[in-house]
């Protein structure tokens, strides 16, 4: 596995970094406990140290997953990241969504980031994740209805107290990272990105490019899209939020399956998986310091940690970049 320094910290993340969404069930269909955490462990076992995770995944289920499957791994060993600023229980802040909770129940699930609010999220995460500090705490969205300082300020406070090590943010924009930083140091943005998706390049990129910030790629692999398993009239468990998902139309998908069988002879020939060219094309990207890949059992998660073993040199990256440009 490679490592990669993140921002200007001393925290490193393990360049494939388990994403924790899924393993949550909630806008995916369903999960399955025992299989995420065996996904987690056997991504450990190869180096996939950095696990990202979040709150509102599954209403707290993704984080006590996580908790109970780096129980017993040396703590520092371990890269924990996870989130706060998406609330099911108040109404505070804007409405974020309508949704259902994993057992069908309706729910409504808020952007609000006040500094109560986050000192609260902080020791709920705490004791679902077995552990007593964070290595990376990052703002799920934009909260428009709270300052950022006041925002930022309560991540100050946190990581003074040693809940905390060090401050991120997702979904941010170049200014709003800039405004956050007048009052605390950032280490990262987590954004969206993908071969089909590439829409941070224009601003998040060169800023934090400019200013040494790590961007953390969360859906490298568009929900599933990019792993070339896709089919048209593809049909999605109840629950699973890819079913009305612009990318997984069936014009969409027959276009990046196109896409796609034009790169497999590359991938063939280092005996490696559409998923895995992917991945370490996405880190190979400039700006780019981590890929965010989920996996929903163990089988999963060892191609995905295995895909740092795949190298693609500066013509392989140029021939796969062409062929985007036909999409």
């Amino acid at each position: 596995m490679e490592y990669r320094k993140i921002g200007e910290t001393g925290l490193q993340l393990s360049a494939i970094t388990f994403g924790a969404w899924a393993a949550g069930g909630w806008m995916w269909g369903k999960t399955d406990r025992n299989d995420a955490i065996e996904a987690i462990r056997a991504g450990y076992d190869l180096g996939m140290t950095s696990i990202d995770t979040a709150p509102i995944y599954g209403q707290g289920v993704s984080e006590e997953i996580v908790g109970e499957a780096i129980k017993g791994l040396p703590r520092d060993k371990v890269q924990v990241l996870t989130k706060y600023g998406m609330r099911w229980d108040v109404a505070k802040g804007t409405l974020a969504m309508k949704s259902k909770d994993n057992a069908g129940n309706d729910i409504d699930v808020y952007k609000y980031a006040g500094k109560d609010s986050i000192i609260y999220e902080c020791e709920q995460s705490l004791k679902r994740l077995g552990t007593d500090y964070i290595d990376l705490y990052q703002i799920h969205w934009p909260d428009v209805t709270t300052p950022i300082s006041e925002t930022m300020e309560a991540v100050a406070k946190l990581i003074d107290q040693g809940k905390v090590r060090y401050a991120g943010v997702c979904n941010y924009n170049a200014a709003q990272m800039a405004e956050a930083e007048a009052t605390l140091k950032l280490a990262s943005n987590q954004v969206p990105y993908s071969m089909v998706n590439k829409g941070i390049e224009a601003d998040t990129v060169p800023y934090c490019i400019q200013h040494h910030k790590s961007i953390l790629a969360y859906s490298p692999m568009e929900r599933g899209l990019l792993t070339g398993k896709m089919h048209t009239g593809q049909k999605f468990a109840e629950g699973d939020h890819r079913a009305g998902n612009k990318f997984f139309t069936n014009e969409s998908i027959t276009r990046t399956n196109a896409f796609l069988a034009k790169i497999k002879p590359l991938a063939d020939s280092k005996s490696a998986t559409l998923a895995q060219i992917v991945l370490r094309w996405t880190i190979a990207q400039p700006g780019i310091t981590i890929a965010l890949a989920g996996a929903r059992n163990a089988a999963q998660c060892i191609q995905n940690a295995h895909a740092i073993d795949i190298q693609l040199s500066p013509q392989e990256i140029n021939f796969i970049d062409k062929q985007l440009a036909t999409l």
